[in-house]
């Protein structure tokens, strides 16, 4: 999972598994290293039984306490992982989720992250995060926006709330199975 720090990505890992695995804060900026989830359930892509997969949550992008060193450490880290060959043979046969804010269609940091993605050959599958807090004529507007800026449309959910995990374990599931 990548995305701008505050986007929700950790909050997200949360919600996926029901638990509180990955540290929150209401501050941007804390999730420094690549973090790994492994995650195992029943009845996965393939059918019945066990299935395991990882989550990983990276350093949100846009923003780092301590200032553009920091910001410039922080995008090393993810350009790290992309470039280790496990990753690289895994996100590019399944792709990554990108978290952007619903509330913010557009973003220079959104968009500059999309085309670094592309540049780097690995498919994007846009998750809009904190769908929750926009009323439904927003919602429209806004996920409108992110699809034109974007290039493809966004899948929305919130972590408060629950609304849209459902679809996004079937978008996981689909990406375990194009990966395998």
């Amino acid at each position: 999972m990548a995305g701008r720090s505050n986007v929700g990505k950790s909050s997200l890992i949360n919600a996926l598994c029901r638990s509180k695995i990955a540290r929150t804060s209401a501050a941007p900026g804390k999730t420094r290293l690549v973090n790994f989830y492994r995650v195992s359930l029943e009845g996965g892509p393939g059918g019945p039984g066990r299935w395991a997969l990882h989550l990983v949550d990276l350093p949100g992008y846009g923003y780092a306490r301590g200032g553009q060193n920091s910001a410039a450490e922080l995008a090393a880290v993810s350009e790290a992982y992309f470039a280790d060959d496990a990753a690289s043979d895994l996100t590019r046969g399944s792709g990554v989720l990108m978290l952007v804010d619903a509330r913010h269609p557009g973003l220079v940091a959104d968009l500059e992250a999309a085309r670094w993605f592309d540049k780097l050959g690995i498919k994007r599958h846009i998750v809009a995060t904190k769908i929750d807090k926009l009323s439904k004529n927003e919602r429209a507007k806004n996920l409108k926006a992110l699809e034109t800026s974007l290039a493809m449309p966004a899948l929305p959910v919130s972590a408060a709330s629950g609304e849209g995990m459902d679809e996004l374990w079937r978008t996981i599931a689909r990406l375990v199975r194009n990966a395998e």
